[in-house]
C-alpha cells in the first residue's frame, strides 16, 4: 500500500485526451447515470474497470454516492452491499489517508489486493478478479466524513503505472469538485430518505423505541413481547441496517436528516 501526495498548489491537467475526459465528465453531473457515464468519460484518458464514490464516517456505515464500470463485468453494487455489511469496519486501507489528511488537503492511495484484509479481498477483489486500486481521498469540511473516489482496475487490464500515478495527480482537484457538485446536485434535487424503511413493522417499533431510549424491559412491557424477543427484533433490524450498536442507530438516523445538504 503507498501514499502519494498530491500538491497543494493546483496542477494543469497533464494532456489534450485528460482535459476532454474532464469536460465530458463535467456534462454527466447530476445525470442518473452519472456512474457508468462518468467513468466511461474518464477512460478516454484513464483506463479504469470499476469505480466508487463513497464517504466513510467514524460512528456510521459508509454512503455510496456512485458506482459504475467500464469494460469488464459490473460486480460494484454487490461489493458495495457486502463492504457496506460488515466489511468496512475491518476495512484499515483507509488508515494511511486519514493520518496524512492531518497535514494535507488531499490524498491518494494505491493498493494492492494483496494489501487488503483477508474476508474483504475474498469477498470483492477475488470474487470479481479486481487487480488493485487507486483512491483520491479528501475530507469533508461539513462532517469530516472521508471522501473517497476509487478507481479499480481488473485483472484483464495492466497494472498502474507510474504516468498513471501522476495523470491522476494531475487530475485529483478537478474530478473531487466534479464529485462533490454532483453529490450535492443529486441530494437536493431526491426525497428525502428514510433509514428505517426497510424495517418490518415489529423491527420498526423496536427500534423507535430503542432511539427515544427505552430499556429492553420497557419495550417489551409496551409491545407485549418478551425480552428476548425484543432483542430478536433488535437484531435483525440492526443486521438490516448493517449496523451492530445502539449508538449506530442514532447515527444513522441523524445523518439521513442531512442527507439533503449534499
Amino acid at each position: 500500500m503507498q501514499i502519494i501526495d498530491v500538491p497543494e498548489t493546483p496542477a494543469p491537467v497533464g494532456n489534450g485526451l485528460a482535459t476532454d475526459a474532464l469536460s465530458g465528465l463535467i456534462a454527466t453531473i447530476g445525470c442518473d447515470d452519472f456512474g457508468t457515464a462518468g467513468l466511461t468519460q474518464l477512460n478516454r484518458c484513464l483506463t479504469a474497470g470499476w469505480w466508487s464514490v463513497y464517504r466513510l464516517f467514524n460512528d456510521a456505515p459508509p454512503r455510496l454516492h456512485a458506482t459504475g464500470s467500464c469494460g469488464v463485468p459490473d460486480g460494484t453494487l454487490r461489493s458495495w452491499e457486502a463492504y457496506r455489511a460488515s466489511l468496512y469496519r475491518f476495512d484499515e486501507t483507509f488508515d494511511g489517508a486519514r493520518e496524512h489528511l492531518e497535514d494535507h488537503s488531499l490524498g491518494l492511495v494505491h493498493v494492492h489486493a494483496s494489501d487488503v484484509p483477508r474476508r474483504q479481498r475474498a469477498a470483492i477483489y477475488l470474487r470479481h478478479g479486481i487487480r488493485e486500486r487507486l483512491s483520491v481521498t479528501m475530507n469533508s469540511q461539513e462532517d469530516g466524513a472521508l471522501l473517497a473516489v476509487n478507481l479499480y482496475r481488473h485483472e484483464s487490464q495492466l497494472a498502474f503505472r507510474d504516468h498513471d500515478f501522476d495523470l491522476v495527480r494531475h487530475l485529483s482537484r478537478p474530478l473531487l469538485a466534479c464529485v462533490e457538485r454532483h453529490i450535492a446536485l443529486t441530494a437536493r434535487a431526491a426525497p428525502r430518505r428514510n433509514p428505517l424503511a426497510a424495517l418490518t413493522r415489529r423491527e420498526l417499533e423496536v427500534c423507535q423505541r430503542l432511539l427515544k431510549g427505552w430499556t429492553h424491559d420497557g419495550i417489551a412491557a409496551d409491545l407485549g413481547l418478551s425480552a428476548t424477543t425484543v432483542k430478536t427484533y433488535r437484531d435483525r433490524a440492526f443486521e438490516r441496517l448493517g449496523i451492530h450498536h445502539r449508538n449506530e442507530l442514532f447515527a444513522l438516523v441523524l445523518s439521513s436528516t442531512t442527507e439533503a445538504a449534499w
